[in-house]
């Protein structure tokens, strides 16, 4: 399903949450892990000293994936292992792209200080320009399960959600798992008075017919058991996490971006929300059409 899975890696405990994780998942996939650290040599403070703070840095990136992949290797999965110079962010996405990368696998936070610091804003910077989906685990979860068995895509029929909607198709397919589909609204957005008795009609007339057609595809792909579901809620992301708890779901697929305008909207900044805030591992997709 994933063939090569990036994992960057700063060494805090949040990293070794996910990949303990991630190796269930390589394991049961046979996928090739590349176990990646970047010293951050664009700090000013780095950049001023140079010298002997890189060295320590790389020294310390390679202490950190070395520990890494033997953990890896323990559990009998193959491992690519590098150290890097540059941006975080930016260099995770290019490895991505240099080495075919199917998947990147991120904690949520990391660690922060003048020695390191790979995750939090870097992860958010991550979900919103790799061209391959990331996974992001809360760095505090080791509960984390897999196989998995309740997948939610929300969709609100954009090309993003459909993306993403494809891939979380396959992962339901490879593990067995329950199709949630979900359409969330915003009950604020709609008003008091009476038009927004006709608003709703139509928001939820709409959401019927985008879950139809995604449950259309996934019953057509193969999947076993599909779930429709039409979600109020005082904010799109509250709405997600209370369907996440009420339906003991195990991972969210969901676009990076989504469409915008009366009718409804879903992912863009509420995304971001969700890779924060899901009690639950979140698998970000970012479509090749990349809706603004």
């Amino acid at each position: 399903m994933f063939p090569q899975i990036l994992f960057p890696t700063d060494g805090s405990q949040g990293a070794s949450n996910a990949l303990d994780h991630l190796l269930d998942i390589a394991t049961a996939h046979d996928s090739t892990v590349h176990i990646l650290n970047v010293a951050n040599t664009t700090k000013d403070t780095v950049v001023r000293m140079q010298g002997d703070v890189v060295d320590v840095l790389e020294r310390d990136g390679e202490r950190i994936v070395r520990d890494a992949a033997d953990r890896a290797q323990e559990r009998g999965v193959a491992v690519v292992t590098e150290v890097r110079q540059g941006e975080p962010y930016s260099t995770i996405v290019d490895y991505a792209n240099s080495r075919d990368v199917d998947l990147i696998v991120m904690p949520t936070h990391g660690r922060r200080g003048l020695e390191r610091f790979l995750l939090g804003s870097t992860t958010e910077r991550v979900v919103r320009r790799a061209d391959v989906p990331v996974l992001t685990i809360r760095p505090t979860d080791d509960s984390v399960t897999y196989p998995y068995r309740n997948v939610l895509v929300p969709t609100d029929g954009s090309d993003c959600a459909r993306d993403a909607l494809e891939v979380g198709t396959d992962i339901a397919n490879a593990d067995g798992a329950t199709l949630h589909l979900l359409s969330a609204i915003e009950t604020t957005s709609l008003g008091v008075d009476v038009r927004s008795d006709i608003q709703a009609t139509m928001i939820e007339d709409t959401a019927t017919d985008i879950l139809e057609d995604a449950s259309a595809f996934a019953t057509d792909a193969g999947v076993g058991s599909v779930t429709e579901t039409v979600e109020y809620g005082p904010s799109i992301p509250r709405a997600i996490r209370s369907y996440i708890e009420d339906h003991d779901v195990d991972l969210v697929a969901v676009g990076t971006h989504g469409r915008t305008g009366l009718e409804r909207y879903l992912l863009g900044s509420v995304t971001e929300r969700l890779v924060r805030t899901s009690p639950v591992p979140m698998l970000t997709v970012r479509s090749t059409a990349s809706e603004q």
